[in-house]
């Protein structure tokens, strides 16, 4: 069996993988290797994700969290170094449809607002005003269809001016260049199959290709497949970290709807969505946890959207957009993440097993935090500062924690 050494092994090259790297190498000359068990990038949660950049949340660390990444994704050029990075941040502002009084919204606006994020609450008029393809209801919607329906405007929304969508894959294959070029190495194809431990130590990897990886810290940011690793360092959790099957549905946008369309999470009808394409087409998902299925091997689900999840939410979409045209067959696709059942927040940093450090279970969160993971995960191990660095100390994510209470126990948490 060849050998060979790194300091740090980080098992997994999607957007958690990467950031960790790439907030090491930006801050340190330490020996990084990256190992990718998929044929290529993005083949994840990455790659199916919405890459939504919203920054309301119910606890104020997170705020902060998606605030400080928020910064990055804006200058991205910047944080990576590179000259002509592929993604693009795009600031379409993310409208919040929650069905909540003008006072919950004043209230909700204010806390966004004292974190530095620039959010602002806007009436049914100025939302037509600004967004006019989109119809202000507030009054719950029968996806069904059984019951009718008859539209109230709502009183007030939020809206978060400075936020807005990314280029998931494309971030991948811009954090994959700078980490190239910073000396990490990356592995494609490459799986982890065992890792090794002395007593409570790890001391390494043992690779798909038959080779040995020493180090003295492994990372494990796989992603769904986080509790094979686990079990693979003898890390026994109490948290519990499960592979969910989400679904998206791809709908074209036709030059008749008014633009600009924002990103919106709309709680009537229980969805999301955004632009995507340069605005020739548009993104759905669900919000709602019984759209959150659970499944058993992260390699093997349906990555095909269902029908009746495609027929089912197409009439939220049509709620939202009234003039959106009833044409075109509307499509999608399934992608996994990995939630955490008891409070949707990830366990991120040291375990019992020395040198071995996990950052999992991101319930949906895990592209918008990413940047700020990195740099939690970097500064404990460097001991360096960087420019874009967050101040939310990592063990508000730490492995011993006790669950954090939030106002929802789903993807919005």
């Amino acid at each position: 069996m060849a050998r060979h050494t790194a300091d740090i092994v980080i098992i997994g090259a999607g957007i958690m993988g990467l950031s960790i790297a790439h907030q090491i190498t930006r801050r340190s000359d330490l020996r990084v290797v990256v190992l990718e068990k998929g044929a290529g990038l993005g083949e994840g949660s990455t790659g199916g994700s919405a890459a939504i950049t919203r920054q309301r949340y119910s606890r104020p660390e997170n705020i902060r969290v998606s605030r400080d990444a928020n910064r990055v994704f804006a200058a991205w050029a910047e944080f990576t170094g590179l000259v002509t990075p592929r993604a693009e941040y795009h600031r379409s502002g993310v409208l919040w449809m929650m069905g909540q009084s003008d006072e919950e919204v004043r209230a909700d606006t204010a806390r966004l607002r004292a974190e530095g994020v620039d959010a602002v609450m806007i009436d049914a008029a100025e939302l037509r005003e600004r967004f006019p393809a989109l119809s202000p209801c507030y009054e719950p919607f029968d996806l069904t269809g059984e019951e009718p329906h008859e539209c109230r405007d709502g009183e007030a929304f939020l809206l978060e001016l400075d936020s807005g969508y990314f280029d998931a894959t494309a971030a991948l294959e811009d954090l994959a260049e700078a980490v190239r070029g910073a000396g990490a190495d990356l592995r494609i194809r490459t799986a982890v199959t065992d890792v090794v431990t002395e007593g409570a130590r790890v001391r390494g990897v043992v690779t798909s290709t038959g080779s040995r990886i020493d180090a003295g810290t492994v990372i494990n940011a796989a992603g769904p497949w986080c509790n094979t690793i686990n079990r693979m360092a003898g890390l026994e959790l109490t948290w519990q970290l499960v592979p969910t099957r989400v679904q998206i549905v791809y709908r074209d946008l036709p030059p008749e709807v008014p633009r600009p369309i924002p990103v919106v999470g709309d709680a009537s009808t229980g969805i999301y969505f955004r632009p995507e394409s340069a605005g020739q087409q548009l993104i759905m998902g669900s919000v709602l946890e019984e759209d959150e299925l659970e499944e058993a091997d992260p390699d093997t689900y349906n990555r095909a959207a269902d029908r009746a999840f495609i027929d089912t939410k197409i009439h939220a979409l049509h709620h939202r957009i009234p003039g959106l045209p009833h044409r075109g067959m509307p499509r999608g696709m399934a992608g996994m993440y990995t939630i955490n059942r008891q409070d949707v927040h990830p366990i991120i940093g040291p375990t019992p097993v020395e040198g071995f450090v996990v950052a999992n279970g991101f319930s949906g969160h895990g592209f918008k935090e990413s940047p700020m993971v990195g740099s939690m995960v970097a500064q404990w191990l460097t001991g360096e500062r960087a420019s874009f660095d967050t101040d939310v100390p990592m063990s508000f994510y730490s492995i011993d924690r006790e669950p954090l209470v939030t106002a929802d126990k789903n993807v919005l948490a």
